[in-house]
């Protein structure tokens, strides 16, 4: 009989006990690789979301708030600049370029639309050194045409020439029974988009204009039964309606939510200097004193954000440690109690030429096995929930994570958890191999 033999026997005869230790092993393994894994990609997400962007203006309300809100389509902006402060800053700021977007409206109330005009997808760019591509069709030339991210075309079966109608607000932020779909104006989709590997992916976008056409439709519509009660309109009555053209637009009208701004730089010159320097600019600006502007740094907020979420991850790192010791911990109980029972066994491979260092050897590759079986099961559990961690925070934050390992990480893990066995696996196999054949080889009765 072959030492793997001897051992693999002896895994089987205690199934219960090996599952339930390979499960415990395999848990702690699992759950260190989806920190790992989720820590790392998470931050290459956030950084490469922002894009090429310097600077977010909005009224949102803190800086943070901003960027999740108008990089990442967490929520809606709450307050609303104006265009024409927009076109000021613009002329008077060292900017590069400022893109208008507004959001807030979705399809289906759940892909966010945001509304913006051609600097966007000539200048501002998803990802640093990262443009535009378009998979099918043009971008927006006339109102009413919308251009699809890689992933809402996926998630919505949407392609080139369909019709479709947008949603004021979105079922997450609003409750699925206050959306209020636009049904009086009907958008094309004109283009779909190439994959960015961001979370504009998930986004449709169109023009300015048809953004404030349909929400000055609905504030015509409130002035025109402003003191009548409340009634759900009917399909004759949206038939007879007058729609709103960008002749009948007002000022008012003319409102966005975030500008995406690039500082002037010369080449050489260090931009995170110039950077702090434009926003105290329009932070002292008395032309916002009344109603102040929210600037923010998409690059310094998203080092906040991981310096916040750092330290849980090392709390939570440190739980996972814990839990991969008492793994470790049970491995060595596991076969503790086992070698009471064990005590005649050894003895009698002892009787049949077994020698010591054999003994303490079997012990020791049994506790390896445990560990390796562990390993496998804790990097395809790890795997798989870190996969379905970044779905979690794709659907709900609409950021894309990428969680993966290289193949020397997912080394230098199991061979981590093999030591940590093989140690664990010590003490039983030095009870082994001190184990008295005589004590041990006593009749029962």
């Amino acid at each position: 009989m072959t030492d793997w033999t001897i051992v693999t026997r002896s895994l089987r005869a205690r199934l219960f006990s090996t599952v339930t230790t390979v499960a415990s092993v395999g848990v702690a393994v699992a759950l260190m690789l989806v920190l790992i894994m989720m820590r790392s990609a998470g931050r290459e997400a956030f950084e490469r979301g922002s894009g090429n962007v310097h600077l977010l203006v909005s009224r949102d309300a803190s800086p943070l708030v901003s960027v999740l809100n108008g990089l990442f389509y967490a929520g809606a902006p709450a307050k609303p600049l104006m265009f024409t402060e927009y076109e000021s800053l613009k002329k008077s700021l060292p900017v590069d370029w400022a893109v208008p977007v507004q959001l807030g409206d979705s399809y289906e109330g759940k892909w966010p639309v945001l509304a913006t005009n051609e600097d966007f997808y000539t200048k501002f760019e998803p990802a640093e050194h990262t443009p535009w591509q378009l998979a099918q069709g043009t971008w927006f030339a006339k109102n009413f045409e919308v251009v699809v991210g890689a992933q809402a075309a996926r998630g919505t079966g949407l392609k080139l020439g369909d019709k479709i109608y947008l949603t004021h607000g979105t079922a997450g932020s609003r409750g699925a029974g206050s959306v209020h779909v636009h049904k009086e104006y009907k958008y094309t989709v004109v283009g779909i988009l190439k994959p960015t590997g961001t979370n504009h992916d998930r986004v449709l976008f169109t023009n300015l204009p048809s953004a404030w056409i349909i929400h000055a439709h609905d504030r015509i519509e409130r002035e025109e039964h402003k003191g009548q009660p409340e009634h759900e309109e009917t399909e004759a009555e949206h038939a007879n309606e007058k729609l709103v053209t960008e002749a009948d637009l007002i000022p008012e009208d003319r409102k966005i939510t975030n500008i995406f701004m690039r500082v002037l730089t010369r080449p050489g010159a260090d931009v995170g200097a110039l950077i702090p320097v434009v926003m105290e600019q329009m932070r002292r600006d008395p032309a916002f004193a009344a109603s102040p502007l929210t600037v923010a740094g998409p690059s310094r907020e998203i080092a906040r954000l991981m310096d916040i979420v750092g330290n849980i991850d090392q709390i939570l790192f440190a739980m996972a440690v814990v839990v991969m010791v008492s793994s470790g911990v049970g491995i060595m109980l596991a076969l503790y109690n086992s070698m009471e029972q064990r005590r005649r066994q050894i003895a009698v491979l002892r009787v049949l030429g077994a020698s010591q260092p054999r003994i303490f050897g079997l012990i020791l590759t049994e506790s390896a096995m445990i560990g390796i079986f562990g390993a496998i099961a804790g990097i395809g559990g790890g795997l798989l929930g870190a996969q379905v961690a970044a779905a979690v925070m794709r659907e709900r934050l609409g950021l894309f994570i990428d969680p993966t390992l290289p193949a020397r990480g997912l080394v230098a893990v199991a061979l981590g958890t093999l030591a940590l066995a093989c140690f664990a696996g010590v003490v039983p196999a030095v009870m082994a191999y001190r184990t008295s054949v005589a004590k041990s080889l006593r009749p029962l009765v």
